[in-house]
């Protein structure tokens, strides 16, 4: 083995699998993970010699946290079991060293460290050695390599390997004919360290032809060294050149050709490309290549979760020419995640070409990147990013033209699916926030803590002056459920019994249910709590998706469900904590009336045909692949029956919200979409007429940071103060300490005729236009501002839309002078008048607008400007916010280095 020198360069190495095997990467960090192992790994021992005593090392190569509470450390006396402490995790790609008083042994020189579960008999890991190492035994490459002796004890950090020449030198270049002063070879450091390359054998193709690279030569970190092979032998026109180990024998690179070249060959693009012609000789220097030509290659369909046989990423060719993509570079969204097109990679004119997980050498994370570059790793074609999984995969709507959209179903290698593409998809722009852009804490620091999920608002009596609302709130982690009301601003726990919340039991009384989302039914909490559940925390590996019932009147300080419904038969394979996160209920007569298709009869929804499901159905949303169940529960028993099943818009969903006020069933994302809401209804036309589609998407309001909400409520409409009412939300992660915050949203009306006057059609003259403006264009079943003058400020107004009088609502001027109307779903497309009386019937004035079909273009949510008459109106629907790419990141002298395998010599 050869001989070094280090020192090293702190610099990220980057990998190219042209020359060696890529290594597989991790993923994104997320929850604290409990799969058994897990990526924790023995890392580093010191037997001998250490600060303050012996200990050993750990380290997570996993992408998640790992919570090895209660686990078990031994060295090769079983008596010797040391349990490590409660609460303790180790990070994503983190370290944590376990040294007395955690571990009550030393080390001996011919000893072992083991690692178990917490049951104490589950081996996780363990090393063996026969001697103290002069400095410490450690994994090298860290956390993933075999155990040697390090270079320098690194205590609770990567531990310190010397690399091996053989593993960094290259040939690049090669001069066969007229080279000064003779024949030469050109070799290349691709580490980011100088390296010794002194004992290297050097031959052409013929074994009795050596040359020894003589002692004390330095190669720097990404630098070139250039050998003269004459007098020792020279390279004719049809030869090769080889690079050996110390050993003589270990080839590490060879290069071959059958003609002299008229200046070199080398090595294009340099260091990393295959061997072709050079445009001159650069003895000791990079390359000189011919410029690389793109072609219009795109990134067409990526699928980085749940694909056959792992991850992908598709590239189509929009061209009239097949296009040779031999040598272009992958990478995720980690820079020194490459994978270089093998040799043979052609893409023929409009044709696809898939690059498997297999040629990529990583897997694709939940916020990730792909990215397609030529040979030179410098140049970006094409890319694309995401935040989140797809259900089904992310492709260009359409083929290599299109923005990226959630597909309808994956097309691995075949033109994409962009049938019934959710509006709330990638790529679709998303209208501003229908309320206020203030968001404050609403709870006291540090009272909650995390794991605080699902909301639901339950009215006060209105029949009691003294009532107030409750904010019925669960916690995911341990189990629990939470009454809370306001107090001055602050929401707090009921006292009593409820002062901690109460923990959530299976019907047994055991288990800890790990609470998602909780609901109502329009018996209010005196008809059950029903919450929805991914798991028995107890037991969390185990996936369980059941919508339980708990009955809040129940004394103690745990409740133990009244009834489960345990779905999983009727849900996809999914992950423990990837299970039901939301849940809303939704009444009957709503449903009959907009007319909800059965989906397991293929007619129109019929309540009678579920006996015992009382006068609603239950909604659940699913996190790992964002849909939407309906069910009618048989609340008598365990008996469900699935009614519906749609997408929410979103790869996941996290809380559902029915609001009686617009008849709107909302689905909220959290930061894995920007906090993004959307609204649904059922469609009243064409092939989606009768299941529930997506009518609009919404940023988070401005005020509020980009938080991992999972919990989602809309206050009462009682609550209506100056045209708004709270909203409120729930942090999973109590960031500052805080769980619980709080904006606003519009107040819309019903809808309910009632007693308003109807206008006539024919007072909406030119005369009568009046000061009012409304967005030009706009979708049915969007939610819109219209402009009255804020000198109307807090007066209740009916706003109608013509032509067949339709009444929108009685709503409240805002302090702005505008009020918020939603769009019947099911209005017609076209031209449309939207008028605004006063509550004695008086026509304030009147607008026109048009109406495109719902899912289609115009604004969503959007706010017209101030005017008079139609002169003075703008179409104001949302912009569209380019999807921002990261610019490639510069490499060093123009080449990629290697992730690789380190390999060891012996100490």
């Amino acid at each position: 083995m050869t001989s070094f020198r280090r020192r090293p360069v702190f610099s990220l190495l980057a990998a190219t699998a042209a020359i060696l095997p890529l290594l597989a990467v991790g993923a994104p960090a997320h929850a604290v993970s409990s799969v058994v192992g897990d990526g924790v790994r023995i890392n580093e021992v010191e037997s001998d010699g250490g600060t303050p005593g012996d200990w050993i090392e750990l380290v997570n190569t996993g992408g998640a946290p790992v919570d090895v509470s209660g686990w078990v450390v031994k060295d090769n006396e079983d008596s010797s079991a040391s349990k490590l402490p409660a609460a303790t995790t180790i990070p994503a790609g983190g370290h944590l060293v376990l040294e007395k008083p955690v571990i009550s042994f030393g080390l001996g020189k011919d000893d072992q460290a083991r690692l178990y579960l917490a049951d104490g008999t589950t081996l996780v890991d363990s090393y063996s050695w026969t001697a103290h190492a002069s400095t410490s035994y450690g994994r090298c490459a860290d956390g993933t390599g075999e155990f040697a002796v390090t270079v320098t004890t690194t205590k609770g950090a990567a531990n310190d390997c010397e690399p091996d020449a053989a593993e960094y030198l290259r040939l690049n270049e090669v001069e066969s004919n007229g080279g000064t002063p003779g024949d030469w070879v050109e070799l290349v450091n691709i580490g980011d360290f100088e390296l010794d390359a002194s004992g290297l054998v050097i031959r052409d193709n013929d074994d009795s032809h050596a040359l020894t690279v003589p002692a004390d030569t330095i190669v720097p970190a990404h630098g070139y060294l250039a050998v003269d092979t004459e007098p020792a032998f020279g390279l004719s026109g049809n030869d090769s050149a080889r690079l050996f180990d110390t050993d003589g024998t270990t080839l590490i690179d060879q290069t071959s050709w059958t003609s002299h070249a008229a200046t070199s060959y080398g090595r294009c693009p340099d260091v990393i490309g295959a061997f072709e012609a050079t445009r001159s000789t650069t003895k000791g220097a990079a390359n000189d290549c011919e410029p690389p030509v793109a072609a219009d290659i795109r990134v067409n369909e990526v699928e980085s979760s749940g694909g056959a046989p792992g991850d992908w990423a598709e590239l189509f060719n929009p061209g009239a020419d097949a296009v040779d993509v031999s040598g272009w570079i992958v990478k995720d969204g980690v820079d020194d995640h490459v994978a270089v097109l093998p040799g043979g990679s052609t893409i023929a004119a409009g044709g696809f070409l898939v690059v498997e997980e297999s040629v990529l050498g990583y897997g694709l994370g939940a916020d990730d990147s792909v990215r397609l570059l030529l040979p030179d790793s410098v140049t970006v074609v094409d890319s694309y990013s995401w935040t989140a999984h797809a259900a089904t995969s992310y492709g260009r709507c359409p083929d290599g033209t299109g923005e990226f959209v959630l597909t309808a179903a994956t097309t691995k290698g075949a033109s994409n699916d962009c049938a019934d593409v959710a509006p709330g998809g990638p790529g679709t722009p998303a209208d501003a926030w229908p309320g206020g852009s203030d968001v404050s804490t609403v709870d006291t620091a540090g009272v909650f803590n995390g794991n605080m999920s699902g909301l639901t608002f339950e009215p006060a009596d209105t029949t009691d002056a003294e009532a107030s609302d409750t904010l019925w709130a669960v916690k995911n982690g341990p189990g629990t459920l939470f009454r809370l009301h306001d107090s001055d601003g602050v929401w707090a726990p009921d006292s009593g019994d409820w002062a901690n919340g109460k923990a959530l039991h299976y019907a047994d009384g055991t288990g800890d249910v790990d609470a998602e989302g909780v609901a109502l039914t329009d018996a209010g909490a005196a008809g059950g709590i029903f919450v929805s559940s991914e798991r028995n925390n107890a037991a969390n590996g185990v996936s369980r998706p059941s919508i339980l019932r708990f009955d809040a009147g129940a004394s103690g300080t745990s409740l133990s469900a009244t009834a489960e419904w345990n779905i999983a038969a009727d849900l996809p394979t999914i992950a423990p904590n990837s299970g039901l996160e939301a849940i809303a209920w939704v009444p009957d007569a709503w449903l009959v009336e907009r007319g909800l298709v059965d989906a397991s009869t293929g007619t129109a929804y019929d309540p009678a045909d579920y006996a015992g499901h009382g006068n609603g159905l239950f909604f659940v949303g699913l996190e790992a692949n964002g849909m939407v169940y309906a069910y009618a529960l048989d609340l008598t028993g365990t008996v469900y029956h699935r009614v519906a099943a749609f997408a929410s818009g979103f790869p996941g969903v996290m809380d559902l919200e029915f609001e009686a006020e617009t008849e709107l069933l909302w689905a909220v994302c959290d930061d894995t979409c920007d906090g993004r809401t959307a609204t649904l209804d059922v469609a009243q036309s064409g092939a989606a007429a009768g299941t529930f589609a997506v009518t609009a998407l919404y940023e988070r309001p401005t005020g509020m940071p980009n938080l991992n909400n999972e919990g989602f409520a809309i206050a009462p409409q009682e609550r209506c103060t100056d045209g708004s009412k709270p909203v409120i939300y729930a942090d999973d992660a109590a960031t500052g300490g805080h769980a619980l915050r709080a904006g606003t949203i519009d107040c819309v009306a019903s809808g309910e005729p009632g007693t308003p006057v109807t206008p006539a059609e024919e007072s909406l003259t030119d005369g009568a236009r009046g000061s009012i403006t409304v967005p030009g264009t706009v979708r049915a079943g969007a939610t819109i501002t219209v402009v009255v003058g804020a000198q109307l400020a807090g007066d209740m107004l009916d706003a109608w839309l013509f032509s067949t009088p339709v009444h929108l609502g009685t709503v409240t001027v805002s302090p702005d002078g505008t009020i918020r109307v939603t769009i019947p779903a099911d209005t017609a497309a076209g031209a449309h008048r939207l008028a605004v009386l006063s509550a004695d019937g008086t026509l304030l004035g009147w607008d026109d607008l048009t109406v495109t079909a719902a899912g289609t273009g115009g604004a969503g949510t959007g706010t017209a400007s101030a005017g008079t008459g139609a002169a003075a109106l703008a179409s104001t629907g949302a912009t569209v916010a380019p999807l921002v790419i990261a610019a490639s990141l510069a490499l060093l002298l123009g080449a990629l280095a290697l992730v690789i395998r380190a390999r060891r010599r012996a100490s």
